[in-house]
């Protein structure tokens, strides 16, 4: 538990960390989107800020450097000299990176006609429609849902699989070190080492502030809040976003997506950065004027949000790749070179650290894939090991998987509805590439495609022994960020639009004008959102009430970070009866060095993250790491880590097999005590090396 001071001090580093990112985003934002402003505005601005939090721990983590005084110091650094060079130097936006925005032009729910010029007002505030308030009544209530799912996890911790096997330890991995570009190695399951962790490293930054993991179980409810936020921003520049928010709501409430809450789990992440892509790319296409091309700032952030996405998740490589060259597509002729340049330069700033990483460590940045066509490519001479991959794909024409498996699967991942689901989303994905669509609207599609493509061509999608792919359910949470885009798409899709304002539903107010070709509105005075910009008296009330609710946060904070300290892995009834002991176990235990055979690993960092833990095995070449096969050699690996404890134990009790791990006979010895002894998990305490020559 933390005191008072260690407590306000956390906070304050926080505040300062995000405070410095944030003043140097906003400053940077305004240089390459000088046109938007409002929600769109705060979305692309939350986008750079991530980035630099990123940048300045991947940069500092270079060199094992990622520790709380020099980050923050780095992070101020780069926020106050952003603010100071782009406001004293660079205050107006000139030259490419702003060409087709002007600083007189602001983003407008809806763009003008062919030859009318911009209105020099938004009008009079107006109430919010019934459509808004119905859409934040349905955002509310997920918000509400995903809250209630993770307040459990306050009393108990991270619990998740994937949480304690590979996010948690990598987190922790980062914090303890400072080092963010060796290879944190784990149990050797389909080579997660090489996974990118973006998501993983903000987790991180967390840790760095409070030496605790305070923040982590409530990281993701920010994760789906900024979703809700991004679907609104798709909508808006086609007077749809109450529909969009409301969708997207719907879909990110799914059953797939339920293991987000209070994990480290990092699908709603990439997620965010994906629908932030797609948001910013609409709304920048909707401010540009007539026969203005997307200005190269604009194009600059929507790489770095698709890069960001696909240096979170493997399965966002692909729509991220669609983004990048999309983006080029759809500019003319003449700059089609310089806009694939910059989108893809700002994709690999946002992601590529990871796979520059994996590349240096085994000559190739994506380690999985060993053959492209007649080359062969390097990495380690192992198997995946884990459940048998299968893709959807594979099982598409498989009538028995499919009514044992695929239907029952798809019944509780995405619920009752799932054929209206899948069928609403897939339909906004298809509808918005028409021919009345504009080009940034068919490039979102392409994306969300891509992203279902990514799901059903993935070795993991469909898990398990042949013809029972026991990981399908899970494996939904990779068709997720479809069903969410295209969800949030469909209210954008002319068809769509056109039945709303046709009908001028009671649920949207209509403003009057007709569409352009691509269905956008030729009035400049649209009535003004609950998001809109206010007035600087009104910005001035709002600020001083989010400070207020900012304080009100950080009192009620502390007796909630008691008491999720005080009760984290207290009585933990996650895992096999033997790895809960050990879990409850090590929240007594600081600063020791602890060996293990476990797949899940990261509740042995104790409650104070203190505890270095390594899976034992023995790296290869082109970063491989195998678990030791021989009692010699696995007493020689636990002498050379100079380890206090060894946690032996299977991940799961097999009726066929011995109830603890060979590894377990062989730590015993004369000097070592056992611990805890429940199936499957023997601990014991090493009071000296083995003698490798005493196995037998």
């Amino acid at each position: 538990m933390l005191g008072v001071g260690p407590y306000l001090l956390g906070v304050a580093e926080i505040g300062l960390i995000v405070g410095f990112a944030w003043l140097g985003a906003a400053t940077l934002r305004r240089r390459l989107l000088a046109g938007f402003e409002g929600v769109p505005a705060h979305l692309a601005s939350a986008v750079l800020a991530l980035a630099l939090l990123l940048w300045a721990a991947e940069l500092l983590g270079s060199f094992g450097l990622f520790e709380p005084v020099p980050y923050l110091a780095f992070v101020a650094v780069m926020g106050s000299g952003l603010r100071l060079r782009l406001r004293g130097g660079w205050g107006c936006p000139s030259g490419a990176a702003a060409s087709s925005f002007s600083p007189r032009r602001r983003l407008r729910t809806a763009a003008t006609s062919p030859g009318e010029k911009p209105s020099k007002t938004e009008g009079h505030p107006h109430p919010p429609s019934p459509a808004t308030l119905v859409a934040l009544a349905i955002a509310a209530v997920a918000v509400v849902k995903f809250g209630l799912e993770v307040k459990p996890h306050l009393s108990t911790g991270i619990t998740g699989f994937d949480s304690t096997w590979y996010h948690g330890p990598f987190a922790a991995g980062f914090f303890q070190t400072g080092d963010t570009w060796s290879l944190h190695f784990i149990a050797p399951q389909f080579l997660a080492w090489f996974y990118p962790a973006n998501s993983e490293l903000l987790h991180g930054v967390g840790m760095v502030a409070f030496d605790r993991d305070l923040l982590s179980p409530l990281l993701n409810l920010g994760w789906f809040i900024g979703c809700l936020v991004a679907s609104w921003c798709i909508g808006r520049p086609y007077r749809v976003a109450p529909f969009s928010l409301a969708l997207g709501a719907i879909a990110l409430s799914l059953p797939a997506l339920s293991d987000q809450a209070g994990e480290a789990r990092n699908d709603i992440v990439g997620i965010f950065f994906l629908l932030a892509a797609v948001a910013v790319a609409l709304n920048a296409w909707a401010a540009r004027g007539e026969g203005e091309r997307l200005g190269l700032g604009a194009v600059a952030v929507i790489g770095l949000a698709a890069g960001l996405a696909a240096g979170t998740k493997l399965n966002f490589l692909l729509p991220a790749a669609v983004l990048v060259v999309g983006l080029a597509v759809i500019a003319p002729r003449g700059g089609r070179g310089r806009a694939l340049a910059v989108s893809g330069l700002a994709a690999l700033a946002g992601g590529g650290y990871w796979y520059l990483r994996n590349l240096v460590h085994t000559g190739n940045p994506l380690p999985w894939i060993k053959d492209v066509g007649p080359i062969s490519l390097p990495g380690p001479e192992q198997a995946l090991g884990g459940r048998e991959g299968h893709s959807v794909l594979g099982y598409l024409g498989d009538a028995s998987v499919w009514s044992d498996w695929l239907l029952p699967g798809l019944h509780d991942g995405l619920t009752i509805f799932w054929p209206v689901i899948g069928a609403a989303a897939f339909t906004g994905l298809v509808l918005c590439l028409g021919r009345r669509s504009d080009p940034a609207l068919r490039v979102a599609a392409l994306a969300g495609l891509a992203a279902a493509l990514a799901w059903l061509i993935a070795p993991t999608s469909a898990s398990g022994p042949d013809g029972i792919p026991r990981g399908f359910e899970s494996g939904l949470r990779y068709l997720a960020p479809a069903l969410v885009l295209g969800l949030a798409l469909l209210p954008a899709a002319p068809a769509f639009r056109r039945a709303v304002h046709r009908a001028r539903s009671p649920f949207q107010p209509h403003t009057g004008g007709n569409d352009d070709r691509y269905g956008r509105s030729t009035r400049t005075a649209a009535p003004r959102s609950p998001f809109a910009p206010h007035s600087g008296r009104k910005y001035d009330r709002y600020a001083v009430a989010g400070g207020f609710l900012a304080l009100i946060a950080v009192a009620v904070g502390y007796p909630v970070q008691h008491h999720y300290l005080e009760n984290r892995y207290e009585n933990p009834a996650f895992t096999t009866p033997g790895l809960n002991a050990a879990f409850k176990w090590a929240q007594g235990i600081e600063d020791a060095r602890i060996a293990t055979t476990s797949t899940r690993q990261y509740p042995l960092y104790g409650r104070d993250l203190s505890n270095e833990v390594d899976y034992i095995g023995e790296e290869q070449p082109h970063g491989g790491f195998t678990a030791p096969t021989t009692c010699r050699q696995w007493r020689k690996l636990l002498n050379e880590g100079d380890y206090d404890y060894v946690v032996t134990s299977r991940d799961r009790i097999e009726p066929s097999k011995s109830p603890y791990p060979p590894t377990a006979r062989w730590t015993r010895a004369p000097n070592a005590t056992v611990v805890l002894r429940t199936p499957p998990t023997v601990i014991y305490k090493l009071r000296s090396p083995l003698d490798p020559s005493a196995c037998r």
